[in-house]
């Protein structure tokens, strides 16, 4: 088979794994929603496991010891430098072009050879895990649930993601959303959360010896890769230009400690290496959106 053709096949397998796990997300959520109260870490434990597995099962991970000892690696200095946490957490990468990174509930963290081979340096790498474990500890999705069940939509989520799974009937699926103010509401949450975990990432590098700046870069290569360059309240997610200036400033007031890393020796450059030769993406491949 063609390098193109595999990569569309690989590209195509990898949006059904991920309608299929909005579904197992949407679903999870249904199996709590008979109290609209916010879950205990306990439950959210319990819910993390049966999560973590339909989305490996769903996904196209990237099974590669020495590219997941490097991610755990950083990921590790992260959480001690964070210090006792509620969760076991866990990293995996996922085979996929797209620039994404997944924080699920419970402790689960995805992020897309995409992201991988786009980040310029280890504190761009160590800015994006950052930020997923902030959602984590901050325990995003157990509030979001909660809001969900207070605007009405938690019953409908599960009819929205399966009609992302059918195909077909997304966009009639998606005028269930009829509710501006709901959509608003729960909409100026996501914003909130996206902040929350920007600044705890903010602080989070430093901690464990990494330039945060690394975070205020990965906006800047996200808002040229999206092209989005201002947000609104029908945005789930600030705008990238916008999360760069705020991030900037907090970088900016910070009281920083000398010798901060952004690189690593060279070690990412050889994990970036062989997640190409892995995938068949080469440097001057359009989805290595560094060139």
């Amino acid at each position: 088979m063609a390098p193109e053709k595999r990569s569309s096949v690989r590209h195509e397998r990898g949006l059904d794994g991920l309608r299929r796990f909005v579904v197992a997300l949407a679903v999870a959520a249904l199996v709590v929603s008979g109290c609209a109260s916010k879950p205990t870490v306990q439950e959210e434990r319990a819910r993390a496991g049966e999560v973590a597995r339909q989305a490996r099962m769903e996904f196209d991970i990237l099974h590669d010891r020495v590219v997941d000892q490097y991610i755990d690696a950083v990921g590790e200095e992260l959480l001690a430098a964070a210090g006792p946490q509620a969760f076991d957490y866990t990293f995996t990468v996922v085979d996929d072009e797209t620039l994404n990174a997944l924080a699920a509930p419970g402790g689960s963290i995805f992020i897309t050879t995409g992201m991988i081979l786009n980040v310029r340096n280890v504190s761009e790498l160590a800015g994006v895990l950052g930020h997923e474990i902030g959602h984590i500890v901050h325990r995003h999705s157990a509030d979001n649930q909660v809001r969900a069940q207070n605007a009405g939509y938690l019953n409908k989520a599960a009819t929205v993601a399966a009609a992302i799974l059918l195909g077909g009937g997304a966009a009639n699926a998606a005028n269930i959303l009829t509710g501006v103010s709901a959509l608003a509401y729960i909409n100026r949450f996501g914003r909130e959360a996206e902040s929350q975990a920007d600044v705890y990432g903010v602080e989070l590098l430093p901690r464990a010896g990494y330039d945060p700046m690394g975070i205020v870069n990965m906006f800047e290569t996200l808002r040229n890769e999206t092209g989005i360059q201002s947000t609104s309240w029908q945005s789930s997610h600030p705008a990238p230009q916008e999360r760069m200036d705020v991030t900037r400033a907090l970088v900016e007031a910070a009281d920083l400690p000398p010798g901060l890393r952004k690189n690593d020796g060279g070690r990412l450059e050889i994990i970036q290496h062989r997640i190409r030769l892995l995938t068949g993406v080469t440097e001057d491949d359009p989805r290595d959106r560094r060139n």
